[in-house]
């Protein structure tokens, strides 16, 4: 599709428009996934240029994140003053990032660059989707039965709290990935008593400066190119919107399963791992995660069992 605009002719791909609903949808579902899918999408089915793919995603992230973080605002899930240290270091670093990503220049040699580290931040985000559900997993066991589902007053530790944000930042400004998958494992980590809802409410307001500093970087020093940007938008809005409302009747631990096997295969292609040895690697993670599931639902049958007198 092309429209006329004052800034000039504006071409819209309806592939990635198509490609970037289904992200949109698997994140309105899951509440995770976002930049971890939708720019190896580009890259890896639309052939366009890891800066370019992470400079539009970025913009794009930035119109959507406010919508879910007023959203928690206004349930009152979130935690003000974690979100106030995470900034404090997310956001000067998300824009150091760029810069990074900048001073290494413009060759293919960078771009290759930027394509091996996006490949390494899917694998730190495939561990660490997995660590969130281990973990979640625990800190359910340890909390007492009835426990309120937001847990939002934690004794919030500075330090460590700010120089999660400035890993996250970094990662965030150069790769576009982290904001939804790193950084909540490390609260996760942090503040094992902060429950569901106020995790995830607390990551995602933090998310909207933090995304708000890497896209403005991008398009000051980034390659952001409005066509994929408006594509992207076009696409994902719906399905944002359209995820979040049938969230409440999806499997939820199936998606987020699926999730992971995506991003396990997209951070090997990156990385330029060949089709067979993807294929060997992804069926040993889902045998190893099988057995594992099985495991531990066996352990958890015998603990609810009544013991005999």
């Amino acid at each position: 599709m092309r429209w006329d605009t004052p800034w000039g002719a504006l071409e819209v791909d309806p592939a990635l428009a198509g490609g970037a609903f289904l992200v949109a949808l698997v994140v309105g579902l899951t509440g995770m996934g976002g930049g971890a899918l939708m720019t190896p999408m580009m890259l890896l089915f639309f052939d366009v240029p890891p800066l370019a793919a992470v400079s539009s995603d970025l913009v794009a992230s930035a119109v959507m994140k406010p919508v879910g973080g007023l959203v928690h605002l206004r349930r009152g899930t979130v935690n003000l003053r974690l979100v106030g240290w995470l900034c404090a270091g997310s956001v000067p670093a998300a824009f150091c990032g760029v810069l990074v990503a900048r001073l290494l220049g413009d060759g293919a040699d960078v771009q290759q660059v930027i394509k091996y580290a996006l490949g390494v931040a899917l694998l730190l985000a495939v561990a660490g989707l997995v660590a969130k559900a281990w973990l979640g997993a625990r800190r359910d066991a340890a909390l007492p039965e009835g426990a309120a589902d937001a847990a939002l007053d934690v004794r919030v530790r500075p330090i460590p709290t700010l120089l999660v944000g400035m890993v996250g930042g970094i990662v965030v400004g150069i790769t576009s990935v982290g904001s939804g998958s790193l950084i909540i494992v490390a609260l996760l980590l942090l503040y094992p008593t902060l429950r569901a809802n106020g995790l995830v409410g607390t990551d995602l307001v933090q998310a909207v400066p933090l995304v708000l500093s890497a896209a403005l970087g991008h398009l000051l020093f980034g390659d952001f190119r409005l066509d994929l940007t408006t594509s992207l938008l076009l696409g994902s809005l719906p399905g944002v919107y359209l995820g979040a409302r049938v969230s409440a009747r999806a499997p939820g631990g199936v998606i987020r399963a699926l999730l992971v096997v995506v991003l396990l295969a997209s951070s090997l292609k990156l990385l330029g791992v060949g089709t067979a040895a993807t294929a060997w690697i992804l069926l040993g993670a889902i045998a190893v995660a099988a057995c594992s599931w099985w495991v531990t639902r066996t352990r958890a049958a015998r603990v609810r069992q009544p013991q005999s007198l």
